[in-house]
């Protein structure tokens, strides 16, 4: 078993539908998270991360977003962690941004 798992923006994305890849609903979604956003988020979590630019998300292969590789802690899982991820960023957006 791996000690670690990928997380892709589209994963967090607002505008996706499930079908083309969100993991959390689409009222948890931040509306456009990029790999920045998502290593800060992951870092002020306390987890450990690696940023990996060059790769793309399989069901949008024609968008290189890049992905994250983040290390597991025990008791979370990815579902977990995408959704305090998801909470972190939405209290990072600046007040006026769109919702």
């Amino acid at each position: 078993m791996p000690d670690h798992f990928y997380i892709y923006p589209a994963y967090l994305r607002r505008e996706s539908p499930r079908a083309a890849g969100r993991r959390v609903p689409q009222s948890a979604a931040p509306d456009d998270p990029t790999l920045a956003d998502l290593v800060a988020a992951a870092r002020a979590l306390g987890f450990e991360v690696t940023a990996e630019d060059a790769k793309q998300y399989p069901r949008q292969f024609h968008r290189y977003e890049g992905r994250l590789k983040v290390a597991k802690k025990a008791g979370v899982t990815k579902t977990e962690f995408l959704r305090r991820v998801a909470a972190e960023l939405k209290q990072r957006q600046p007040p006026g941004a769109k919702r």
